[in-house]
């Protein structure tokens, strides 16, 4: 048993470390064909930090615990809301951007009724099935948004002007250690996450069955904090430093693709069958996204204030704790 749960922790550490190179090595290729930074963070970063979930989930639905991986997405979603941005939130009061507060909060609240609906649909003899077809309506969906993002950026920020720091990297990108660092990178972050993935879903399915504890309830505790380590230490590190727009962007992408793209590639690999027992926590997830996109109407305007975050932390506690009674 010591072993298995050595290697959970390793299957973690790999996953974060395996994303990180990942993000590292895609960005220098990424530079070396001079693909502006802002796109950078809102493609292969934004993508990147979700990277564990989407090693686990694929894992587990390839190998045939569909509960591990449906069980990871709405964990991690209601640990991204509930205790990362309650969290961050009685951190620092965060402040909503109007994109965020009339598009990406309700966006994300739509996608999760998507999944809802899809996981319980009875069409074609295919019961409780997130089917193939609607993994690509889904993948569809995450490409429009990375579309979006990267709309909204230029429309914000623009792409003008030269610093040194950009000179300083075109200095470096001309060295060809920099480009074979970045395949290096690609190829040791590719293999971080395969590993990572298998002994998250290895080790997680043997303490389980050790300790009588379902799928559900590891995946939904356990795997889904664990692979939202990077969004956890992101976040919480830009709140910090008043950085609030990376805090929320952070979260909110994060909750949104990990619908749209974990969930649509899973499917198209191989269609997830869903269990109505997770229709609870799909709810209580429908319920913290709802309030997410009330908070800038409600109390302080645009703002989500530290008893927002309070309300958010205290929901998750009480969600954590009724899971263990009800499911040991």
């Amino acid at each position: 048993m010591l072993l298995q749960i050595v290697l959970l922790i390793l299957g973690f550490i790999l996953l974060i470390k395996g994303a990180d190179l990942l993000v590292e090595g895609s960005s220098r290729i990424a530079k070396k064909f001079h693909i502006p930074e802002l796109v950078i963070g809102l493609t292969v970063v934004s993508i990147g930090t979700s990277m564990p979930e989407l090693m686990v989930s694929v894992t587990s639905a390839v190998k045939g615990f569909s509960d591990m991986s449906i069980g990871n997405i709405i964990g991690s979603n209601i640990s991204n809301l509930l205790l990362i941005l309650g969290t961050c939130a009685i951190v620092n009061r965060l402040i909503f951007k109007k994109e965020t507060k009339f598009f990406e909060s309700p966006f994300a609240f739509l996608v999760t009724i998507l999944l809802f609906c899809m996981a319980n649909n009875h069409i074609g003899g295919e019961a409780n099935t997130i089917t193939r077809v609607e993994g690509i309506v889904l993948l569809v969906l995450a490409v429009a948004f990375i579309i979006y993002n990267i709309i909204m950026a230029k429309k914000g920020e623009g792409f003008d002007g030269i610093n040194k720091d950009l000179v300083i990297v075109d200095i470096k990108m001309n060295r060809k250690s920099y480009i074979v660092k970045g395949i290096i990178f690609i190829i040791l972050g590719i293999v971080g996450l395969k590993f990572g993935g298998d002994f998250v879903v290895n080790s997680a399915s043997e303490i389980a069955k050790a300790f009588g504890m379902s799928e559900k309830l590891i995946s939904l505790t356990i795997i889904a904090v664990g692979t939202s380590l990077p969004e956890l230490v992101t976040s919480i590190v830009a709140t910090k430093k008043g950085e609030v727009d990376l805090a929320i962007g952070n979260i909110i992408g994060s909750c949104i693709f990990n619908i749209v793209l974990i969930i649509g590639v899973s499917a198209v690999i191989t269609p997830i069958s869903y269990s109505v027992s997770f229709n609870k926590d799909m709810i209580i997830l429908l319920v913290a996204t709802l309030f997410l996109g009330l908070f800038p109407f409600i109390g302080k305007k645009d703002e989500m204030t530290r008893f927002n975050g309070a309300i958010y932390f205290i929901g998750y506690v009480a969600y954590i704790t009724n899971l263990i009674i009800t499911n040991l």
